[in-house]
């Protein structure tokens, strides 16, 4: 999840999560009626982007309330736990403070303590228990440091489970107040804390590890402890260094990630792996702080050799249809470096202007194969493309007494690499056909290239400054055929033709809504 820092001190969209989920999604009727300042939004960003964490090591609900401009508070995130049964079935995003709670979160927001309500029935199932802990940003900026009160954060715990809870539930419960005490003196979540990608993450669920001041482990889930043993370690990981028994892991490894003996101690907030055995676990450690003392840490573990095995096939299949371009495209250079040698071999100016046309034409569709070949998506910026054209087609301006410069005005976007083939090959063939015929006998001519992308169509038009069409007709040579084929073939699209006095207008429509289509089956957005 992306995180948005601004600098402004004007009111910003605050966020909401998603059933499940740690995707921030906006809620403009929260917007406006919110006190929160962009400073105070990317802290609350941070926050919730370890909102899945703590909902799973409380066993609870969290919803995060933000004060409103009529002195109440409006729940402006909800995550909900994926290690028990939520006790809302229904988001309570965008939802007022229920009067039963508001006395204790106006307590926490104002005084920044931790409030326990009184158990009471459940909102919609069961008995409760409610813990309003402040959310305190601190400010590390220059000049002096300071710290506020932005948001409070509720925990609903469900009490209609009667039974005693395990080791690893009540261990839980311990790291899950430890970090809400962290939230309310403004330590957690880190902002040193590098961002990671969401793949792979570890999350409590998956593997815990608890660590002492030494780095000597205390506590160890039974999936941290499965992850270990898949690597080759098959002693209890409870009382001994963490550091080293993955230092006896990684022995005669060449290369060793250099934050691991950091993540190992607990000493820092960063996220590493280690791979044995054919088996790679990531580690995120966690600081466990109070009042600036670190105390122990979080070590959470997950298995991810599935994961990386697929990233290295992905690399792997990346760098081989990148090489597959650039193979393609020294194949078609070299194909139209053939034409234009025979085209100066032979004296017939028929063959010639044939090999010469021929010769354009691959050599466009090597330029689309030159640019696919230059990064890991297939998807093309079209712009870059077609500058690229116009150089090809200034060279055969060049060949005579003309002064002919192609201009493009407007923006292609974009397009995915089947509709950047086709359209190079069409804008090659118009703007060729508008200096070769369009501006034939003037020495001084214009040919634009204007591009207008909107949200269901790209319209692309070709214009000149010559003599318009030769008796108000469209030809019907190969150029032209080949043209409209590729058009209202492979683009879906229209082309018309028009022209007076002042010139020739070529406008081609091309239905964005078409190439999305294409694009959703594929799995690749058009941008």
């Amino acid at each position: 999840m992306g995180l948005r820092r601004a600098v402004a001190d004007r009111p910003l969209q605050p966020l909401s999560i998603s059933d499940y989920s740690e995707e921030v999604t906006s809620q403009p009727s929260v917007y406006t009626r919110t006190t929160l300042f962009d400073r105070q939004v990317a802290w609350l960003y941070q926050l919730v982007s370890e909102g899945q964490l703590l909902a799973d090591l409380a066993f609870a609900d969290i919803v995060v309330w933000a004060p409103t401009q009529t002195g109440s508070f409006v729940a402006v995130s909800h995550l909900r736990p994926s290690s028990a049964a939520t006790l809302f079935y229904r988001d309570v995003v965008e939802s007022n403070i229920r009067p039963e709670w508001l006395p204790s979160v106006s307590q926490a927001y104002s005084e920044g303590v931790i409030v326990d309500l009184p158990v009471s029935e459940a909102y919609e199932a069961g008995r409760t228990r409610v813990r309003a802990v402040p959310v305190r940003r601190k400010d590390r900026s220059a000049g002096s440091p300071s710290e506020e009160i932005i948001a409070v954060l509720t925990r609903h715990s469900n009490l209609s489970d009667s039974r005693v809870p395990s080791r690893q539930e009540l261990t839980f419960d311990a790291c899950a107040n430890d970090l809400f005490a962290m939230i309310a003196e403004g330590s957690f979540p880190d902002p040193d804390a590098p961002s990671a990608p969401a793949r792979g993450a570890p999350r409590a669920s998956d593997g815990l590890i608890k660590l002492d001041t030494a780095g000597t482990v205390t506590f160890a889930s039974p999936n941290s402890l499965s992850a270990f043993r898949r690597m080759g370690f098959q002693n209890e990981l409870e009382g001994t260094q963490l550091a080293e028994v993955t230092a006896s892991m990684i022995a005669g490894t060449l290369i060793v990630d250099e934050t691991l003996p950091l993540v190992v101690t607990g000493r820092a907030p960063w996220r590493s792996d280690i791979e044995n055995q054919g088996v790679t676990v990531t580690l995120r450690a966690i600081p466990l702080r109070k009042q600036g003392e670190r105390f122990g840490a979080i070590v959470l573990s997950r298995d991810v050799t599935q994961v990386r095995l697929r990233e290295r096939e992905m690399i792997t299949k990346d760098a081989t249809i990148r090489e597959i371009h650039h193979r393609v495209k020294n194949n078609l250079q070299t194909v139209a470096s053939l034409l234009r040698i025979q085209s100066r071999r032979t004296h017939s100016d028929v063959v010639k202007d044939a090999l010469s046309q021929a010769m354009r034409r691959v050599a466009a569709i090597a330029v689309v194969h030159d640019t696919l070949s230059e990064g890991l998506s297939q998807n093309v910026d079209f712009d870059v493309v077609l500058e690229r054209v116009l150089m090809l087609v200034a060279e055969v301006a060049s060949g005579g007494p003309q002064v002919i410069k192609p201009q493009k005005k407007g923006a292609f976007g974009i397009l995915p690499s089947e509709y950047a083939t086709p359209l190079a090959l069409v804008l090659t063939e118009l703007v060729t056909n508008a200096v070769e015929h369009g501006l034939k006998g003037i020495e001084h001519g214009e040919v634009g290239v204007t591009a207008t992308r909107q949200e269901g169509e790209l319209v692309v038009v070709v214009h000149d400054s010559g003599g318009g069409l030769p008796g108000g007709k469209v030809g019907d040579g190969l150029g032209t055929q080949i043209v409209k084929t590729l058009v209202e073939g492979e683009l879906g699209g229209t082309i018309s033709w028009s022209s007076d006095s002042h010139g020739t207008r070529v406008e081609i429509q091309i239905p964005l809504r078409f190439l999305h289509e294409k694009e959703t089956l594929q799995g690749v957005p058009i941008v």
